[in-house]
Protein backbone atom coordinates (compact mmCIF):
# COMPACT_ATOMS: atom_id res chain seq x y z
CA UNK A 1 0.00 0.00 0.00
CA UNK A 2 0.67 3.53 -0.10
CA UNK A 3 2.46 4.98 2.34
CA UNK A 4 4.53 8.34 2.76
CA UNK A 5 6.35 8.98 5.82
CA UNK A 6 7.80 12.62 6.95
CA UNK A 7 10.77 13.33 8.96
CA UNK A 8 12.98 16.36 10.07
CA UNK A 9 10.97 19.03 11.89
CA UNK A 10 11.45 20.48 14.87
CA UNK A 11 11.79 23.52 17.09
CA UNK A 12 13.94 26.32 15.04
CA UNK A 13 14.47 29.84 15.74
CA UNK A 14 13.63 32.73 13.53
CA UNK A 15 16.62 32.40 10.38
CA UNK A 16 17.35 29.03 11.08
CA UNK A 17 16.93 26.18 8.45
CA UNK A 18 15.44 22.77 8.61
CA UNK A 19 15.13 20.10 5.92
CA UNK A 20 12.40 18.29 5.92
CA UNK A 21 12.50 14.49 4.42
CA UNK A 22 9.57 12.28 2.83
CA UNK A 23 10.03 8.72 2.54
CA UNK A 24 7.69 6.65 0.09
CA UNK A 25 6.60 3.24 -0.09
CA UNK A 26 3.88 1.43 -2.40
CA UNK A 27 4.35 3.37 -5.61
CA UNK A 28 6.57 3.40 -8.66
CA UNK A 29 8.02 6.85 -6.98
CA UNK A 30 9.98 7.88 -9.63
CA UNK A 31 6.37 8.10 -11.92
CA UNK A 32 5.10 10.73 -9.84
CA UNK A 33 4.88 14.27 -8.92
CA UNK A 34 5.56 14.83 -5.42
CA UNK A 35 4.26 18.13 -4.02
CA UNK A 36 4.64 19.89 0.04
CA UNK A 37 1.48 20.97 1.59
CA UNK A 38 1.66 22.85 4.82
CA UNK A 39 -1.05 23.72 7.78
CA UNK A 40 -1.14 26.29 10.16
CA UNK A 41 -3.58 25.87 13.15
CA UNK A 42 -7.21 27.10 12.11
CA UNK A 43 -5.68 27.59 8.44
CA UNK A 44 -6.02 25.87 5.24
CA UNK A 45 -3.67 23.15 4.00
CA UNK A 46 -1.50 25.49 1.92
CA UNK A 47 0.65 24.29 -1.22
CA UNK A 48 4.22 24.62 -0.13
CA UNK A 49 6.62 22.86 -3.19
CA UNK A 50 6.05 20.44 -5.78
CA UNK A 51 8.55 18.44 -8.33
CA UNK A 52 8.56 16.79 -11.58
CA UNK A 53 8.98 13.26 -11.45
CA UNK A 54 11.85 14.20 -13.38
CA UNK A 55 12.53 16.68 -11.60
CA UNK A 56 12.41 19.40 -14.77
CA UNK A 57 9.25 21.07 -12.99
CA UNK A 58 9.00 22.78 -9.95
CA UNK A 59 6.86 25.20 -8.16
CA UNK A 60 6.78 27.03 -4.68
CA UNK A 61 4.22 29.16 -3.05
CA UNK A 62 4.47 33.12 -3.10
CA UNK A 63 6.20 33.01 0.29
CA UNK A 64 8.09 30.10 -0.33
CA UNK A 65 10.25 31.43 -3.10
CA UNK A 66 13.92 32.19 -2.66
CA UNK A 67 13.81 30.59 0.89
CA UNK A 68 12.91 26.89 0.21
CA UNK A 69 14.05 24.29 -2.39
CA UNK A 70 12.24 21.33 -2.95
CA UNK A 71 14.21 18.01 -4.57
CA UNK A 72 13.85 14.27 -4.96
CA UNK A 73 16.34 11.23 -4.86
CA UNK A 74 14.28 8.70 -7.12
CA UNK A 75 16.80 5.90 -6.45
CA UNK A 76 16.13 6.07 -2.87
CA UNK A 77 12.25 7.22 -2.86
CA UNK A 78 12.42 10.37 -1.12
CA UNK A 79 11.81 13.42 -1.83
CA UNK A 80 12.83 16.85 0.62
CA UNK A 81 11.99 20.23 1.31
CA UNK A 82 14.73 22.84 2.27
CA UNK A 83 13.95 25.42 4.42
CA UNK A 84 16.13 28.65 4.76
CA UNK A 85 15.42 31.90 6.75
CA UNK A 86 12.13 30.54 8.28
CA UNK A 87 10.24 33.01 9.93
CA UNK A 88 7.37 32.70 12.53
CA UNK A 89 4.62 32.17 9.59
CA UNK A 90 6.44 29.25 8.68
CA UNK A 91 5.28 27.67 11.59
CA UNK A 92 2.87 24.77 10.46
CA UNK A 93 2.29 20.79 9.98
CA UNK A 94 4.27 20.23 7.01
CA UNK A 95 2.52 17.37 4.72
CA UNK A 96 4.04 15.46 1.43
CA UNK A 97 1.18 14.29 -0.91
CA UNK A 98 0.85 12.08 -4.27
CA UNK A 99 -1.89 11.63 -6.72
CA UNK A 100 -2.22 8.66 -7.93
CA UNK A 101 -4.84 7.58 -10.55
CA UNK A 102 -6.81 10.72 -8.95
CA UNK A 103 -6.65 9.51 -4.96
CA UNK A 104 -4.38 11.75 -3.15
CA UNK A 105 -2.43 9.84 -0.62
CA UNK A 106 -1.17 11.96 2.40
CA UNK A 107 1.89 11.41 4.93
CA UNK A 108 1.07 11.97 8.41
CA UNK A 109 2.99 15.25 8.64
CA UNK A 110 5.70 16.44 10.31
CA UNK A 111 5.60 19.79 13.07
CA UNK A 112 7.42 22.53 12.30
CA UNK A 113 7.96 25.40 14.86
CA UNK A 114 9.61 28.69 14.39
CA UNK A 115 10.15 30.92 17.45
CA UNK A 116 12.72 32.49 19.57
Amino acid sequence: QVQLVESGGGLVQPGGSLRLSCAASGFTFSSYTMIWYRQAPGKERDLVALISSDTRTTNYGDSMKGRFTISRDNAKNTVYLQMNNLKPEDTAVYYCKVRIRGYDYWGQGTQVTVSS
